[in-house]
């Protein structure tokens, strides 16, 4: 229903003058319990025209949410915030979200890197139930939103399993080469979230396939896989160095078909860098990979 046929529906008036009104409560606040409280009222107006997909004053709506997602709030904020969120994503429906995704993002993709344990869960759930549902409909979004999951996939966490099945299942959604293309991506310019999405991607390469099988995990642009695992290689975090390592070792050999010659002389020319670190764990890497011979990477 188009907003001028929505203006003419006296319900749909009301709607509007009671979500104002919600919002004022927000101009008050001094203190995050007040922040509660006008959460509280929100929701409550919200709850009470849920028949209505159309959320009015929507762009100072994600506003409020997104500030109420800020890090140095309590856990309550968040948890009140992400019941508004829930509400919304209920009464707006898939499509609809699909359009104005946009609005609401920014409050929601920063917060798992930072969110209580107790609200993590929550946020996965929100994840699982109104954005894999949007399959291909995510792409706009899914760079943002692998850099708002990719810090919880955290090994041997309480989610890390529960966190690992929502990225396979948006992967599943969006189209392998394309969710790779935004892996590497982020591994290019997101330094935070190198290490988990290069754990990742060696997650689900398989040994007992070749490349050449599976090479929709180098997305669909060589270049951006290439200068991201330069960058990772050049991430002053040895950890990261070491997986972007066991990554090549693993996945592209020296011998390797996939990677143009060009492409292997960038790649070797960052993995060089690694010798200045004079971290045995780097070196026999490195030398592994040069030298084409296997190599435990739990070592």
């Amino acid at each position: 229903m188009e907003v001028y046929e929505l203006m003419k529906d006296s319900k749909y008036r009301m709607y509007i003058g009671a979500v104002d009104k919600a919002l004022k409560n927000f101009e008050y606040t001094s203190e995050w319990a007040d922040l509660i409280a006008a959460l509280g009222k929100l929701n409550k107006v919200l709850l009470s025209y849920t028949k209505y997909p159309d959320i009015p004053r929507r762009i100072k709506i994600g506003k409020r949410l997104a500030q109420c997602m800020h890090p140095a709030l309590p856990s309550g904020v968040h948890l009140k915030a992400l019941e508004t969120y829930d509400i919304i994503f209920k009464s707006m429906g898939t499509d609809r979200l699909s359009l104005e995704l946009f609005i609401y993002s920014a409050g929601l993709f920063p917060l798992l890197g930072h969110a209580a344990m107790n609200i993590r869960p929550l946020l996965l759930t929100v994840y699982e139930t109104h954005f894999v549902p949007l399959r291909e409909r995510l792409r706009p979004a899914l760079s943002g939103f692998l850099s708002g999951v990719l810090p919880g996939l955290e090994t041997g966490s309480d989610y890390f399993d529960r966190t690992n099945a929502l990225l396979e299942n948006v992967c599943e959604g969006v189209g392998p080469a394309y969710f790779y293309t935004c892996i590497w991506q982020c591994i290019r310019s997101n330094s935070p979230v190198r290490l988990p999405a290069i754990s990742y991607v060696l997650s689900h390469y398989s040994r007992k396939l070749t490349m050449e099988d599976q090479l929709y995990l180098m997305g669909n642009d060589v270049d951006i896989m290439v200068s991201g695992l330069c960058a990772a290689i050049y991430d002053p975090s040895i950890l990261v160095q070491r997986s972007a390592l066991d990554l090549l070792i693993v996945c592209f050999p020296m011998n390797n078909n996939q990677l143009l010659y060009s492409d292997m002389v960038r790649l070797v020319t960052a993995a060089l860098t690694t010798i200045l670190r004079r971290d045995m764990s780097l070196n026999r890497r490195l030398y592994s990979w040069l030298l084409n011979s296997d190599v435990n990477p739990q070592y």
